[in-house]
């Protein structure tokens, strides 16, 4: 096939239009345009009164090596063929089907891959399957009573589940592809594959997920819920199995860990047991909200509501002379913001959209960066004790209950707490409380973020909006810790494979699947195929 690149179309004109253009590019006549699939479609906003799409499409027509011979344009190419990794299974004979330990991306996409080699995992997971943990969190958000094992946190798909459902991602990996292509095959919109910036909504996603496990039995593994690993067999330098809420005991020689970035008990048992662990940056801060039709304005000028158009996003980054750095992460276009709690007395926030992205108010993280100097200690779970005390401190500014503080952005850039609240009525699921954000954050948290929402001003008009609604606190950008492995993915202790966001080596749904697949594959490559099934 051919691949052209850089055919533009107005926002009147739909995909349809693209076998004209594509005719025009190539200059065949109609009747040579044997068909065409869309690879990639962005949005040029840089000039507001000529907001266009820009689609690379692969294209099959007669005369295919004549049209390449003869052609001059860079943007028109043979298309490349798609190469995903081939692994040659391994010959060490497994006595025990490996287990995977978690079922959100990473845990998910290794479970599916080992199953598809015929290896017939067996996936735990702590939390329930997606609609009896869909129960618990709206019976969280409603009444204020966490399950501590099934929340926004823990449970089927794991945190992603109540997200967005971005599937963006700066690694580049032919498994990306691999991983919208399993995506879509479960239920995903097939817009995914190509469109510049992706998302399958939480509404979606849960049933994706739910599709993705009946895969995994249906080729011959099992998954099981409400099944936290409390414990591991250990035996020399290699694992021998896990224990299961405390009594049951499993056997096996191989064991991913994709526990998510939250699993601190989990984390903390590792330790116990001298799993090398370091501990590693990440981000905190807040959630911002503004009103979508001002992010729509903003974005879009005169093309704000445009029906090809839907809700408008962003990506801000701002550099303080301090040397600390902020940045917006995870926007939820006409979403909501949630609360994301997993322990007691400790209020985290997150971002949530539908599939339509169709609500009043955009909301975003508003990160900042800290290094393991902030944490006060060097002690491997540091991080994980720093998360905590900023979330136990946003429960009390809140007044408990899993209400959150919140602050207008006016009122804090001149520094004074927030007394009540203006035109933008907060979405957070339990409820907020006027405070000042400084009793919940470290102040060069703060400081940095006040440079930076003036400095967002400037980029995208009304960021600053006296009115908007900054949410505290927002801690699970990324795990505060990683486990320690070797570039096949094993960690010191032989068998054993930490994986995803929570291990510390991926951010995102794609990035997290990714490092599933990979870890997955060295295993492949080590061991051959279960045979027949085990118990």
């Amino acid at each position: 096939m051919i691949r052209i690149a850089g055919i533009k179309l107005s926002l009147d004109q739909e995909p349809v239009d693209l076998g004209p253009a594509i005719s025009k590019k190539l200059r065949i006549v109609p009747a040579d345009l044997i068909d065409y699939r869309i690879v990639r479609q962005s949005l040029d906003a840089r000039q507001p009164a000529n907001i266009h799409f820009v689609y690379t499409v692969d294209v099959q027509v007669r005369n295919e090596a004549g049209i390449l011979k003869q052609t001059r344009d860079r943007n028109v190419t043979r298309t490349p063929a798609k190469m995903y990794p081939r692994i040659t299974a391994g010959t060490n004979r497994l006595r025990d089907r490996p287990v995977v330990v978690g079922t959100g991306p990473a845990g998910l996409f290794a479970g599916l891959t080992l199953a598809r080699g015929g290896y017939r995992p067996l996936l735990l997971e702590r939390g329930g399957d997606v609609d009896s943990r869909v129960a618990a969190v709206a019976r969280f958000w409603e009444t204020g009573l966490l399950d501590t094992d099934s929340n926004v946190q823990f449970g089927e798909g794991g945190a992603g589940t109540f997200s967005d459902g971005k599937l963006t991602t700066l690694i580049r990996d032919p498994r990306c592809g691999q991983v919208l292509d399993e995506l879509v095959q479960a239920g995903a919109p097939a817009e995914i594959i190509y469109t510049h910036r992706p998302h399958i909504g939480t509404d979606i996603l849960r049933e994706v997920v739910k599709n993705i496990r009946q895969t995994i039995i249906d080729l011959g593994g099992e998954v099981r819920f409400n099944s936290q690993v409390t414990g591991l067999k250990l035996k020399g330098d290699g694992i021998q199995g896990v224990m299961v809420n405390h009594g049951l005991e499993i056997n096996a020689g191989v064991v991913v860990l994709a526990v998510g970035h939250s699993a601190r008990d989990t984390m903390a048992m590792f330790h116990g047991h001298g799993i090398a662990i370091t501990t590693k940056s990440f981000s905190v801060g807040v959630r911002v909200e503004h009103p979508q039709t001002l992010i729509n304005q903003a974005q879009y000028k005169g093309f704000a509501g445009h029906p090809r158009l839907g809700a408008a996003d962003y990506k801000l980054a701002y550099h303080s002379p301090s040397g600390r750095s902020a940045y917006t992460f995870c926007m939820c276009p006409g979403g909501v913001v949630v609360a994301a709690a997993s322990e007691t007395g400790g209020v985290v926030t997150n971002g949530m959209s539908y599939h339509a992205r169709s609500g009043t108010n955009a909301n975003s993280a508003l990160l900042v960066g800290v290094t393991p100097a902030d944490f006060g200690s060097e002690h491997p779970l540091a991080g994980i004790e720093y998360q905590r005390r900023w979330e136990k401190l946003a429960f009390q500014a809140g007044g408990g209950a899993y209400r959150a503080p919140a602050q207008l952005v006016g009122d804090f850039i001149s520094g004074q707490p927030s007394s009540g609240l203006g035109e933008v009525i907060p979405t957070y699921s339990r409820g907020v409380t006027p405070a000042d954000l400084s009793d919940c954050l470290p102040e060069y948290v703060t400081a940095t973020l006040r440079e930076a929402l003036l400095n967002f001003e400037t980029k995208l008009k009304g960021f600053a909006l006296g009115d908007a609604v900054l949410i505290g606190v927002e801690t699970r950008s990324s795990a505060p810790l990683r486990i320690v492995r070797n570039p096949g993915g094993e960690a010191p202790v032989k068998g054993l494979y930490p994986a995803g966001e929570g291990a510390g080596y991926a951010g995102g749904i794609i990035s997290s699947a990714v490092d599933g697949i990979r870890v997955a594959e060295s295993i492949i490559a080590g061991f051959a195929p279960l045979q027949e099934m085990l118990s």
